[in-house]
């Protein structure tokens, strides 16, 4: 019988809401892959969650975790090993059951994975995984064919009917037994899909925003940058990347810009809480995938000063300029210049905010370079 150095039932309450629903999915005897999938999270997020309630609880291995979870209440024996995992909903609440989730998910924050009763599908050529991602992303509306065709095809619309085609395919790649129509249904107004039949990642990232907004907002800046961590774990490299289409650029965009501001957000909770090198790893490897991101390079150098590297906060504000100067003609903003003085002073606010969140929403906004500039030629 495995053993447990922390067996008191108080031991699962150092750890984070998110670490015990892992705990519990160790002593539901769930591997990695099933909590992920359990849970909505990448890979690497559950490897580091599960080292770390094994590390938080003095936990030897797995099979210790099995029995504390048992100890502390969070599985009930004689219901079976697999039956007490609870799930997330997309909108934070929970969901009890063997096979947690709906059945089709569907992952755009990189290139499109589409997966059924757990195993991955082939959604076929780039077009027709266009088509369901505009289903996906609907919002749970109907999608005319014509809406379809501008959104998929933008200006090079084909002549026919290749949308009822391509609907057609996905109805056959994503049938769910015998029921050809159970995950895309047809209405008078158009396509989509079926209510409660999929889970799409970027549904979850705006819930996790959302819910990181109204934490910093509420001054509970730890959970903040949790969430912020967990929304950020999501991604997978460039979203619907490879995909085509006026809808999928679009997408592209406003995923990539809610990833950045989602980092920046992170960063400048890190820098209230007093986690400066947490804070300058962060942003220097956004700084890198935003070069002309003016709040960005501005909370990198107050992060940089606060670390004591005022010369590196230095140079980040003479790389940003020589950018701008060379990329739109344009001259680096107030939020720059403020950061520049006080890395020469050595003083000065510990973020540099310049209305990058969208107040009153809770969500993270969009920067557009080459607005809002101011000072040129200042010192």
């Amino acid at each position: 019988m495995p053993t447990t150095t922390a067996r008191s039932a108080p031991g699962a309450t150092v750890l984070t809401t998110g670490e015990r629903d892992v705990l519990r999915a160790l002593g539901c005897g769930l591997g990695d892959a099933e909590i992920a999938a359990a849970l909505a999270l990448p890979d690497h997020v559950v490897a580091e969650l599960v080292v770390r309630v094994l590390g938080k609880l003095g936990l030897r291995d797995r099979a210790a975790a099995i029995v504390h979870a048992f100890d502390c209440g969070l599985v009930v024996p004689g219901r079976g090993p697999r039956g007490q995992v609870a799930a997330r909903e997309p909108g934070g609440g929970r969901r009890t059951g063997a096979v947690p989730g709906p059945p089709l998910r569907v992952s755009v924050l990189g290139p499109l994975r589409t997966s059924l009763a757990g195993r991955p599908v082939d959604a076929g050529p780039v077009r027709q995984q266009a088509v369901l991602v505009a289903l996906a992303l609907s919002g749970g509306r109907s999608v005319s064919p014509r809406r379809l065709l501008a959104d998929v095809w933008g200006e090079e619309a084909p002549d026919g009917n290749v949308v009822p085609v391509y609907v057609y395919r996905l109805r056959k790649s994503l049938r769910l037994g015998e029921c050809r129509d159970a995950v895309i249904r047809r209405d008078r107004y158009g396509y989509g899909l079926a209510r409660g039949v999929a889970e799409v990642d970027a549904a979850c990232l705006d819930d996790l925003d959302t819910r990181s907004g109204a934490a910093e907002r509420a001054g509970e800046l730890a959970e903040a940058v949790r969430l912020c961590g967990r929304a950020l774990g999501l991604f997978r490299g460039e979203p619907l990347a490879g995909l085509p289409g006026p809808l999928a650029e679009a997408q592209r965009l406003r995923l990539t810009r809610r990833r950045a501001a989602l980092a920046q957000r992170k960063a400048e909770c890190e820098l209230r809480l007093g986690r400066h090198a947490e804070a300058v790893a962060g942003l220097s490897s956004l700084a890198l995938d935003e070069p002309l991101n003016e709040p960005v390079a501005a909370t990198l150098m107050h992060a940089l000063r606060r670390c004591g590297r005022r010369a590196e906060a230095l140079a980040v504000f003479d790389r940003v300029r020589l950018r701008l100067a060379d990329d739109l003609g344009v001259a680096p903003g107030e939020v720059l210049w403020q950061a520049r003085r006080a890395a020469l002073r050595g003083d000065g606010p510990a973020t540099g905010r310049a209305g990058e969140y969208r107040p009153g929403t809770g969500r993270a906004g969009e920067y557009r370079p080459g607005t809002g500039r101011a000072g040129e030629g200042r010192a």
